[in-house]
């Protein structure tokens, strides 16, 4: 197979460029123009072609054997979706340096070809681009497109080193793992190759809904000029209109006290409460009209949809942990999935005409991962026969026999199995079953965080371990923890080494001053973050179900092709005639482990439809 290295350079200006637009847009819009294609195929020399449309094409195709391509870019979702949406031409691999340096450098690192390649002293990217705003491929001079096609061929040979060096090893003493590359491949492919449809009738009704919901919401609060919302000042004034005195908090970035009127802080979901409803009715004009998510996510749809298919872009160790995240502004991975209102986005997400989608979700997969890594052997046991073990949570806290557990305490159980076992304190735990709908009181929510760390003392233990690695790792000392033979502790990178191969840093780990005292903390582009034994377990269980999802996914490709992941779950689409037999088979992968995870009780449940809602 041939390995070509490729970067497109197109026009753009002030209004019209990947910081103003999505890449889907960008590419799709009539105004979208290559100026010029740097390729370089194997070893060859790197060669620049400019030209109409109808010539680059000509060229690309002669190219090479594309059936037989391995495609590398800086971007791949940028230039391999040029390539297939503008020229119709679809390698057989695709594979992206971003994505590696990604894994291999973690994700708080600069990803950019200019930082890449100053980080590794290959060379220094160009700034010709910069010249070229504004600027039609007829505006060029030819001297100005010559010095453009060595700045595209610059960039060419510095991702062409960047791979050799990145996926070799050579930098990080090991070759990228093979299934990281097929994945990188996979992830690419559901935004380059889309399949899905949208459901424009759909859209519009949920857009008009969404709307109208907004305008009553002003209207029930009184409220004539939006801008009293919008502003901190004056709708703290509104509030205390009402005797209401506005929740405070101290704010992070400077340490002032500030309003508390973002939709996670407490005091402001709590007057969601509040007896009077027209303080309810104006905090939830606020949420109403300050997020508009939902509003720009449809607009977004809608604009697609005028366009053509649904590219998926899913981005590849988007996390810490290494897990997937949304990207090109309308994020999958969080669709609202509750009422007839709020799975209206899944719902307008269609199959092809003659095709259903199948959703596969891993059952309970981190929580299995925890008992099975902590060596909590009933719990595993229990997952692996099959028992409700919410009910049996709900059996121990109440000291109710299994069979009378009610649905409310098993709801409570299962709040606790899937809640506390990364060390969550009573406090945060009767908060979080207030969210819920579950009132209790301080000592109820004390009483059932010690009970479940009684019967479950090797996932207490496990915390304990983990907190005595960040330690050890701290001083620069190795303490390995966990079922042997899963996790690795390098403490000279600060990381754990994941089942997978890649690492998880905590960068800058060390004990800084806190209000509370001394901390262990790491660094991150937003800031300083606490870690603790709790913290780095939830890390490693959710790093561990993505290694999962990951093996079963490359399983599932093999026969169909991968529509959509979103956390633990994957979606493909199959003719109408094959569901039965391709779904058998997405819950036979799915119940799969990788040799690593032997003893591993996994399963799965799925489900069909002609939308991706109707799949739940």
């Amino acid at each position: 197979m041939d390995l070509v290295t490729l970067d497109f350079e197109t026009f753009y200006d002030k209004d019209f460029s990947l910081r103003k637009m999505t890449t889907e847009a960008y590419i799709r819009d009539p105004l979208f123009e290559v100026i010029g294609v740097g390729v370089k195929v194997n070893d060859r020399e790197t060669e620049w072609a400019s030209g109409t449309h109808k010539q680059i094409k000509k060229y690309l195709t002669e190219a090479a054997d594309w059936d037989q391509v391995m495609l590398l870019c800086h971007n791949t979702m940028f230039d391999g979706a040029i390539l297939n949406w503008r020229f119709d031409i679809r390698p057989r691999v695709y594979t992206d340096t971003v994505c590696i340096a990604r894994a291999i450098n973690g994700t708080e690192a600069s990803a950019s070809l200019g930082a890449l390649s100053e980080r590794y002293d290959i060379g220094v990217k160009g700034t010709e681009v910069l010249d070229a705003k504004g600027k039609r491929r007829r505006d060029f001079t030819p001297e100005e497109l010559s010095s453009y096609g060595d700045y595209c061929i610059n960039d060419v040979e510095l991702t062409n080193q960047l791979f050799n060096l990145l996926a070799s090893g050579l930098i990080s003493g090991t070759r990228f793992p093979h299934d990281e590359l097929k994945l990188i491949d996979l992830t690419l492919r559901m935004f380059t190759e889309p399949t899905l449809q949208l459901d424009k009738q759909l859209l519009n009704s949920h857009f008009k809904d969404v709307k109208a919901r907004k305008e009553k919401l002003l209207v029930d609060a009184g409220v004539t000029d939006k801008k009293e919302l919008m502003s901190n000042p004056k709708f703290a004034e509104l509030l205390r209109g009402f005797g209401v005195e506005p929740p405070m908090k101290i704010s992070p970035a400077n340490g002032k006290e500030t309003f508390a009127f973002a939709k996670s802080d407490e005091g402001f979901k709590a007057l969601l409460e509040h007896e009077d409803d027209n303080v309810k009715a104006l905090v939830e004009a606020r949420l109403g009209t300050k997020s508009t998510l939902e509003e720009t996510r449809t607009q977004r749809f809608l604009d697609i949809a005028d366009r053509g298919t649904l590219p998926v872009p899913v981005r590849y160790y988007a996390a810490h942990t290494g897990r997937w995240g949304g990207d090109d502004k309308i994020n999958l991975q969080n669709l609202p999935s509750r009422g007839a209102n709020g799975k209206k986005l899944k719902r307008s997400i269609l199959a092809p005409e003659g095709h259903t989608m199948i959703d596969c979700d891993s059952s309970q997969i981190e929580a299995r991962v925890l008992a099975w890594l902590a060596g909590q052997d009933d719990l595993t046991a229990a997952f692996a026969v099959g028992d409700d073990v919410y009910k049996q949570m709900a059996h121990v806290i109440y000291s109710t026999p299994v069979e009378e557990v009610t649905d409310s305490q098993r709801f409570v159980g299962k709040t606790t199995i899937l809640g506390a076992g990364y060390g969550m304190g009573a406090v945060k735990f009767q908060t979080q079953l207030a969210g819920m709908g579950v009132e209790v009181e301080l000592a109820e929510a004390r009483r059932i965080i010690q009970i479940y760390r009684r019967a479950n003392g090797a996932i207490t233990q496990l915390w304990t371990d983990a907190n005595n690695t960040i330690q050890y790792m701290d001083r620069g000392d190795t303490l390995q923890f966990g079922k042997d033979g899963v996790l690795t502790v390098d403490a000279s990178r600060n990381a754990i080494i994941l089942p997978s191969g890649l690492p998880m840093f905590y960068h800058a780990l060390g004990k800084y001053s806190t209000e509370d005292g001394q901390e262990y903390m790491y660094k991150t582009r937003k800031g300083l973050v606490r870690i603790y034994g709790g913290k780095v377990i939830e890390n490693v269980c959710q790093a561990i179900a993505r290694c999962i999802i990951g093996h079963q996914m490359i399983l599932i490709a093999k026969q169909y092709k991968v529509a959509l992941t979103v956390h633990d779950s994957i979606v493909i689409t199959v003719r109408d005639e094959e569901v039965d037999e391709a779904r058998a088979y997405v819950e036979h992968c799915m119940s799969q482990k990788p040799d690593w995870a032997d003893g591993l009780p996994i399963t799965c449940e799925s489900g069909t439809g002609k939308s991706y809602g109707d799949c739940e």
